[in-house]
């Protein structure tokens, strides 16, 4: 007997279908489906039950590509029975918005839920973002944003009160396996019926290769699997050399990534953790850093965190940011390296940082405050009969080479101390020489009185 013929309809959608790039076939049909995730979609987790129970909320999603706010969208639209609207702020603007909400509308009045989920929603402006609240308020949409940027600095507060934001984390390198393997093995959407053969091992090297995105995994098994065809459908180790020749690890130049990890480097310094610095400082050259950037941080690292404890260190990080304008890369990586590392490794001391900002505190605190008189020059006559000068001690021609009476601040604020230096590196010496003349200006000043 033979087949009756498919209709035209799900003709044209089987060969859409085709078409389609893998990572899009194979987009989970339900959670179970769904790889990575575990702390958010485990059995019994407060989103899971929510979900399964058709009572979802809106929400923001804040995750990194591939990691499945997508997918995870589209499976909350169905568990909900919504009827499902996806717009991208990177292509829309307010009067397409505004047509998605009137149909939303018009939705909500026939007894319709809609879900609207707003791809990179960080792109759009407040005007933009503050269009959908009155319609979360109403309930005539169900808010999913999804974004790859800090919601707390990108998104509008009014926009995030109304909202709730969970965290999607990298998926594992095991789980983006399990997701290759199942691609391969399903002959309805995935490559199951192409007779590919491949190694684990070579799962999982694209695994690794993918850093934490399914969609970028499935993109490059894909290829692999295209280029296979004309060596018997056999993946081979040479087969993913060509694939994965131009790979390069996920980092944005100026986006939360990116400050999450010049974070990471600054705070490895500080903590005398030369090898996690290193670290940081070789995952961001090779994502694409700028090294002048990092020339400057590191530089400011020397001031801000080392200081007078080894003030070499400033000298190093202006050597080392000039050797890398020199050399350029890959040789003038070796200098920042060796700055990192004599950073991490040599002692710490903020106090002339915390010095600095109480200083600038106290101008700012107390304004235009005058010189004392003493300590003003006195090039003419007048100014001498005015008093600048009088009473000044010329340190050199004092016991000791310093006038242990005589002040330096403006009368209105007194005598204070900023700087106390650590006990660490050089800096230790200075602190014994000041507590000494501190000491001894408090004892010939009391005597003074």
């Amino acid at each position: 007997m033979s087949r009756p013929p498919e209709p035209a309809a799900d003709l044209l959608q089987t060969e859409a279908q085709g078409l389609q790039p893998l990572a899009e076939r194979m987009r989970p049909r339900s959670l179970d489906e769904m790889v990575g995730q575990p702390r958010l979609l485990a059995s019994g987790s407060a989103l899971r039950r929510a979900v399964e129970a058709g009572r979802i909320h809106s929400m923001i999603l804040w995750g990194p590509p591939g990691c499945g706010k997508t997918t995870l969208a589209l499976l909350l639209a169905r568990h909900a029975q919504a009827e499902f609207e996806a717009i991208s702020a990177v292509l829309a603007g307010l009067p397409q918005v505004r047509e998605v909400l009137a149909r939303a509308q018009a939705r909500f009045e026939s007894g319709v839920r809609t879900l609207l989920f707003v791809d990179e929603v960080h792109r759009f402006n407040k005007a933009q973002q503050d269009a959908f609240l009155p319609h979360i308020e109403r309930g005539t949409i169900v808010f999913v944003g999804a974004t790859t940027e800090n919601p707390s600095f990108e998104l509008n507060s009014a926009l995030l009160s109304r909202c709730r934001v969970h965290v999607l984390e990298p998926v594992a390198v095991a789980a983006i396996v399990q997701a290759l393997q199942r691609a391969l093995d399903d002959r309805e959407r995935g490559l199951g019926g192409r007779g590919l053969t491949v190694a684990p091992a070579l799962l999982e090297q694209i695994a690794q290769a993918a850093d934490g995105d399914v969609r970028r995994a499935l993109t490059l098994l894909e290829i692999a699997a295209d280029l296979a065809e004309h060596e018997g459908g056999v993946i081979t180790e040479a087969t993913l050399q060509q694939v994965l020749a131009d790979r390069t690890r996920r980092f944005d130049k100026g986006g939360d990534v990116f400050y999450d990890q010049i974070s990471a480097l600054h705070k490895c310094v500080r903590s005398s953790n030369p090898d996690a610095a290193l670290y940081w400082l070789a995952r961001m050259l090779d994502g694409g850093a700028d090294p002048a950037y990092l020339a400057r941080r590191l530089t400011r690292m020397a001031v801000e965190d080392i200081g007078l404890a080894d003030p070499r260190a400033l000298a190093m990080a202006i050597d080392a940011w000039e050797a890398y304008d020199r050399l350029g890369a890959p040789e003038g990586e070796l200098a920042l390296a060796q700055l990192t590392l004599y950073l991490a490794s040599t002692a710490k001391s903020n106090a002339a940082y915390r010095a600095w900002n109480t200083a600038r505190a106290d101008v700012q605190a107390h304004g235009s405050q005058p010189v004392p008189l003493h300590l003003r020059n006195a090039p003419t006559g007048l100014m001498k009969g005015l008093g600048y000068g009088r009473d000044y001690q010329y340190d050199h021609d004092v016991e000791g080479g310093v006038a242990l009476t005589q002040t330096g601040f403006p009368e209105a604020l007194g005598e204070r101390v900023y700087y106390n230096p650590s006990e660490r590196g050089i800096e230790a010496r200075l602190k014994e020489k000041l507590d000494a003349l501190r000491a001894a200006r408090a004892q010939a000043r009391a005597a003074q009185r």
